[in-house]
C-alpha cells in the first residue's frame, strides 16, 4: 500500500490475507489485483511479509485476483458496503501450480552454516539466474555431496543449461540416494524422453508413479513413454489416470489420450480428447500438429485413407520440454532463451509499471549530480568451458555524474583512480556505464525501446514485474557505445528488468547485444541494484551493488565482476565537472 494510504484513508479499508491450501501464510510475496466492476477502476497491491495487504476503497462490488509464482491465481468476488461498522476482511487460498517443479533447500544433511547458501541457490534457480545458482550450489555440494536434494537441484540446473550428460548424472545420483523422490524421478524421466531413451524413461517413470501415484505429471509422461513404445492401451490408461488425478490441471494429458485412442480405433473419443486439448491449450506450439492429426483421423474414419497410409503420429511433444539454450557453455543463457518463472494467468499493468519505474529513475537523476564509491573489480580470462585461465583483482576510487544536457540525452561520466597502483585495466579492457542499464526506463529514454511486461515474477523473495526491452531499429542508440581504435560504434541492446511490485524500484537488469559490434561478439551484463541511504542529505537512492559481465572480444572470453560500496553523494554544477571525468574515455576496446 502507498505510504499516503497507510497514513490516512477517508474511504473504506479492505484487509486481505493470503494463505496456502494447507492454511499456512504464503511464504512469498503475492500481488493482488482489485477491480471495481462499475467504474472500471483497478488497484494493485503487494502483500507484506505477513502475507497481508490493505486497500483503501470506495463501496462497490470488486473482483479480486491474487497471484504468486509457483501458485495458481486465486479469484474471489468482494462486496464493500456503505458505512460498514468494521473493516471488511477477506482471505484467499492459493493452490500450488501442479505443473511447477517444487524447488526447496530442505535437507537435514545440509549443515546449518550452509543452509543460507542452499536457500539462496533455490531463490536464484526460481528467478532463472543460473550462474549465481551454480556458485551457491557448488559451495553446498562440496560439503555434502551425498545430499539427495542438492543432487536434485544440480540436475535441475543442468537441465536448464541443456547439459543433458551432467543433468542425468546428478538426477540419477539423487534417485539412488532417495528412490522415493518422485520429483527427481519425474525430471529424470522427462530428460530421458527428450533424449529418446524410451525404455529407460519408461522404467524411471513407472518408478515415479509408484513413488507418488497422485502426481498427474508422472502419469502424463509415462503415457508418452508408452506411446513411443506403441503400447497404446497402457498409454490410454496412464493418460486417463493423469486427467483424473490432475483435476483440471492435466489438460496436456488429453493429447496423449487422443493419440492412444486413435491407435486403438476409438475415433470419436480420440477426436473429442484432441479437441479438448485444443480448447485448453490454445497457445501450445503443438496446435497445428494436433489439428493436422484430427484431420488425418477424420480422413481415415471416412474410409478415404490410401492403402498403406501412415498411422496417426504418436511423437507429439508434451508441454513439459525445457527451453532451448544457446550453444555457449561459458556464459549465462541468452535473455530470450530462458524466461524466469512467472505467476500463471496474471495480467500485467504495463502502462503503470513503465510510468512508475520511469518516475523512480527520473527521481534518481534529479536527486544527484555526482556520487562516489569504492569499486572492487574481479577479472578472469576464461577457457571455452568457462574455467578461469587468469585471475586479477583491482580496487578503485570510483566517481560518476549524471546529467541531462537536453531532453532525451542523458550523460553518465565516470572516473576511476586506481588505489592499488597496478596497471589500471586488466587485458586493456575498460568497462563502464553501469548506471545506464536502469536509465532506459527514464521517461525521455523509453521511446527508444520496445518494452513488454512479461508477468509477475520474484527476486529474492519479493514480487517483481518482469519487463523485456529491445532497442528499436528506427531510434538512435543512446544507451551504450563500443570504442575500438579511436572509432565509436553504437550498440543495440536487449534484456529484461525486474521491477519491485510495491515501490517500482528497478532491482535487477540483465542485458546483451542484439548484434555483434566489430570484435565484440558477446556482451552479457547482469546488474543488481539496492537502496543506499545518504544520511547527510536524508535521501535514499537505488544504485548498483554489483555487475557481472561476460565478454567475448576477438574470440577471447572474459568474466568480470564489479562491486560497489561506501557510496557518497554530493552536488556540483556543470562548471565544476572534472576534466578528468570528461576525459575518462579510454583509447582501447571498451564497453560502456
Amino acid at each position: 500500500m502507498h505510504e499516503l494510504e497507510n497514513a490516512y484513508c477517508n474511504k473504506e479499508t479492505l484487509q486481505l490475507t493470503v494463505r496456502t491450501e494447507k492454511n499456512a501464510l504464503l511464504d512469498r510475496q503475492a500481488v493482488a489485483k482489485l477491480h471495481e466492476q462499475k467504474t472500471d477502476i483497478t488497484i494493485w497491491q503487494s502483500t507484506s511479509k505477513e502475507s497481508e495487504a490493505t486497500f483503501c476503497v470506495d463501496f462497490g462490488d470488486y473482483d479480486l485476483e491474487v497471484s504468486a509464482v509457483g501458485y495458481l491465481t486465486g479469484r474471489k468476488e468482494v462486496e464493500v458496503l456503505v458505512g460498514g461498522t468494521r473493516t471488511p476482511k477477506v482471505e484467499i487460498i492459493l493452490q500450488s501450480d501442479p505443473s511447477a517443479v517444487e524447488l526447496s533447500a530442505g535437507d537435514d544433511a545440509i549443515p546449518p552454516k550452509l543452509r543460507k547458501d542452499a536457500k539462496r541457490a533455490v531463490d536464484e534457480l526460481k528467478s532463472g539466474n543460473l550462474t549465481n545458482a551454480q556458485k551457491h550450489l557448488g559451495k553446498v555440494y562440496a560439503a555434502v555431496p551425498s545430499s539427495a536434494q542438492v543432487n536434485f537441484l544440480y540436475g535441475y540446473l543442468f537441465l536448464q543449461l541443456k547439459d543433458m550428460e551432467k543433468s542425468g548424472t546428478y538426477l540419477k545420483r539423487a534417485v539412488a540416494l532417495n528412490p522415493r523422490n518422485a520429483q527427481a524421478l519425474i525430471l529424470l524421466g522427462r530428460e530421458q524422453l527428450q533424449q529418446r531413451q524410451t525404455e529407460e524413461a519408461r522404467r524411471t517413470l513407472e518408478q515415479a508413479v509408484i513413488a507418488n501415484s497422485a502426481d498427474w505429471m508422472a502419469h502424463t509422461l509415462l503415457a508418452d513413454a508408452y506411446l513411443q513404445q506403441k503400447e497404446f492401451e497402457e498409454a490410454r490408461q496412464q493418460a486417463q489416470m493423469a486427467i483424473e488425478t490432475g483435476k483440471g490441471s492435466a489438460s496436456a494429458a488429453q493429447l496423449a489420450l487422443g493419440q492412444a485412442l486413435a491407435h486403438l480405433g476409438r475415433t470419436r473419443e480420440s477426436i473429442a480428447a484432441l479437441n479438448s486439448f485444443l480448447q485448453t491449450n490454445a497457445n501450445s506450439p503443438n496446435v497445428p500438429q494436433v489439428k493436422e492429426l484430427i484431420a488425418q483421423i477424420e480422413t481415415r474414419d471416412a474410409g478415404n485413407a490410401e492403402p498403406g497410409g501412415e498411422e496417426p503420429k504418436s511423437d507429439l511433444v508434451l508441454a513439459s520440454s525445457s527451453p532451448s539454450l544457446p550453444p555457449s557453455a561459458w556464459g549465462p543463457p541468452g535473455v530470450d532463451e530462458v524466461k524466469p518463472l512467472v505467476a500463471p494467468g496474471v495480467s500485467c499493468p504495463t502502462q503503470q509499471v513503465l510510468q512508475m519505474a520511469g518516475e523512480r529513475v527520473k527521481q534518481l537523476v534529479d536527486s544527484m549530480s555526482q556520487f562516489s564509491a569504492i569499486e572492487d573489480l574481479l577479472h578472469e580470462q576464461l577457457d571455452p568451458t568457462g574455467n578461469p585461465l587468469t585471475k586479477e583483482t583491482r580496487k578503485f576510487d570510483y566517481v560518476a555524474s549524471i546529467t541531462e544536457e537536453r531532453t532525451g540525452f542523458l550523460a553518465v561520466d565516470e572516473y576511476r583512480n586506481n588505489r592499488d597502483e597496478l596497471p589500471s585495466l586488466p587485458d586493456h579492457i575498460s568497462t563502464q556505464g553501469f548506471m545506464t542499464a536502469a536509465l532506459i526506463f527514464h521517461p525521455d529514454m523509453q521511446e527508444n525501446f520496445d518494452m513488454t511486461c512479461e508477468g509477475l515474477g520474484q527476486w529474492h523473495g519479493n514480487a517483481t514485474w518482469l519487463v523485456h526491452f529491445r532497442q528499436r531499429d528506427d531510434k538512435p542508440k543512446r544507451l551504450e557505445d563500443y570504442i575500438e581504435a579511436d572509432q565509436t560504434y553504437g550498440v543495440s541492446q536487449k534484456g529484461r528488468a525486474w521491477i519491485n511490485s510495491d515501490n517500482f524500484q528497478i532491482v535487477r537488469v540483465e542485458s546483451e547485444l542484439v548484434n555483434s559490434v566489430q570484435r565484440l561478439t558477446v556482451q552479457h551484463q547482469i546488474a543488481e541494484y539496492g537502496p543506499v541511504q545518504f544520511q547527510k542529505k536524508n535521501v535514499q537512492l537505488w544504485l548498483p551493488q554489483s555487475v557481472d559481465l561476460f565478454l567475448e572480444i576477438n574470440k577471447h572470453r572474459y568474466y568480470r565482476r564489479h562491486s560497489f560500496d561506501h557510496y557518497m553523494l554530493f552536488s556540483i554544477n556543470s562548471e565544476q565537472k572534472s576534466a578528468a571525468v570528461r576525459g575518462a574515455q579510454q583509447k582501447e576496446p571498451q564497453s560502456q
